[in-house]
């Protein structure tokens, strides 16, 4: 028999003891909760997720019916001890099963409930037992399918949104009130002091010369837990359809380094990116999360993260652009690389330069397809321009994640995350007119999204400090305080 069931028995084994040792902790704690059959109850939990998970796609694979019936067939003889994978095919046991996954089972909640009156930590081991039973489940098959990944995300937020609040949780400290503003990085984005805007330390530009580059990748601080780094990417402002596709590559790639430990074969999977979106909503933020996820998780030996341009890759002499662009891939090997405005890149027509720049990209993508991530960023037809514009693009950019504008009330979000980082806050008549001024931006090409945010509250503090220039002792609440005075349009910074 093939190694997937075994690690699936495994993986059930660890569930059922662990969980069951949680439980016989609460039961300690709450005598009212029946424990006389506790470690058939948590077996029977073990096998409505696996059975849950296996019917989320109605696939029904040999391999799946096998490792239930490896795994179970001790716990549940009377229901699997001579059963086959046929038999399974044919019986009603997977009826409706993903209907378990919409919502946290009697028994988490019972954990969680648990944590909150005594302080325990026993969802915790819950969620740990849970997450990598199903992802076991998900390794079965060597390409698990768009549905199972997204099955293993719901169960994840639901359990995380359950948890919310309790010490325990991956997400414990990191709430609303501690997150960073976001945006496209730089002056337009966080806080220019080590918030979402200004590069993390892994990252660096690819105009640095190569001795310093070195030097910042021996500075590289240890990998980040990647639960750590999935609070981060749920802590930005909106972005739903986003972080649930990041999270989706991050499924996949966990279910395919599982397969890859059991010597098992895997589906060759792109690490390469399209972000495509309007200016501020966010997609250097997220590639920037998505370097330290791909570090996390050892798809690349470094992990560091370069940030570059057309202006990095391209030269303006015949012969140059090929030494350029080379040189500045060369800089990310082991890491990943950001091209913004990659799309310019295909401008010109046939004799610019660009065309030289993204032949050799292609031909150093497949020299290095295990060794570089690559993220391009830009607007949505551009993009697609620049990947019909070389067969090899279209063969190693997949799959593109598309970064839709931010509401009015997130941009009001943002907005407040900024001004709190910096202590100051909107009152109820600042807040109105802020969310008037929001609504009334035409919603085009070129909508700022988290820039104008970034503009609007800059320009509220310049407006706030000159009211208060004629105050002679203005108190705390004066000087944290944005008021509807200190609130107007920012100045229009698209003219040359």
């Amino acid at each position: 028999m093939s190694n997937e069931p075994k690690q699936m028995q495994r993986a059930v084994e660890a569930f059922v003891a662990d969980v069951s040792d949680a439980m016989r902790d609460v039961v300690s704690r709450l005598p009212s909760i029946d424990g006389r059959k506790l470690e058939s109850d948590v077996t029977t939990e073990a096998f409505n997720l696996v059975t849950a998970l296996i019917d989320v796609d109605r696939r029904h694979t040999d391999a799946e019916l096998w490792g239930v019936i490896f795994s179970f067939w001790r716990l549940m003889p009377d229901e699997l001890g001579a059963a086959k994978a046929d038999d399974l095919r044919q019986s009603d046991l997977f009826v409706g099963r993903s209907e378990w996954l919409e919502k946290p089972s009697p028994m988490a909640e019972i954990l969680i409930s648990a944590d909150r009156r005594f302080g325990t930590a026993n969802s915790r081991t819950y969620y740990d037992r849970a997450l990598h039973l199903a992802f076991t489940v998900a390794a079965l098959d060597a390409s698990p399918s768009r549905a199972e990944l997204g099955a293993i995300d719901r169960l994840r937020t639901h359990l995380l949104d359950a948890m919310d609040g309790l010490p325990s949780s991956p997400l414990a400290g990191r709430g609303p009130a501690t997150a960073k503003p976001q945006g496209e990085g730089g002056a337009d984005a966080g806080d220019g002091g080590g918030g979402e805007g200004s590069p993390p330390a892994a990252a660096v530009r690819a105009d640095s010369d190569i001795e310093e580059e070195a030097e910042t990748e021996e500075e590289l601080p240890p990998a980040r837990p990647l639960e750590e780094v999935l609070a981060e990417l749920q802590e930005l402002v909106g972005l739903d359809s986003v972080k649930t596709e990041v999270r989706l590559v991050t499924n996949l790639l966990r279910v395919q380094q599982l397969r890859a430990e059991r010597d098992l074969p895997t589906s060759p999977q792109s690490r390469h990116l399209v972000f495509t979106g309007n200016p501020g909503t966010g997609k250097t933020t997220v590639a920037r999360l998505l370097s330290q996820i791909y570090r996390s998780l050892d798809v690349v030996d470094k992990g560091h993260l370069v940030e570059t341009d057309r202006s990095d890759l391209v030269a303006g002499y015949v012969g140059q652009t090929a030494t350029k662009t080379r040189a500045v891939l060369e800089s990310a090997v082991g890491g990943t690389l950001l091209i913004d405005e990659a799309y310019s890149l295909a401008r010109g027509g046939d004799t610019d330069f660009g065309r030289e720049a993204i032949d050799t990209l292609v031909k150093f993508m497949e020299d290095h397809r295990d060794d570089l991530a690559i993220v391009a960023c830009g607007y949505p037809a551009e993009m697609a321009e620049l990947i019909d514009a070389n067969p090899g693009l279209a063969s190693r950019f997949t799959r593109t994640i598309v970064f839709p504008d931010y509401t009015t009330d997130e941009i009001v979000a943002i907005f407040e995350l900024m001004a709190g980082g910096k202590e100051y806050h909107l009152d109820a008549d600042g807040t109105a007119l802020l969310r008037a001024i929001v609504d009334a931006e035409p919603r085009g090409r070129g909508f700022g999204n988290a820039r104008l945010a970034r503009n609007l509250f800059e320009e509220a503090v310049n407006r706030q400090a000159l009211r208060l220039a004629s105050v002679e002792a203005p108190t705390r609440d004066e000087l944290t305080t944005l008021t509807a005075a200190d609130i107007d349009r920012p100045p229009d910074t698209s003219a040359p």
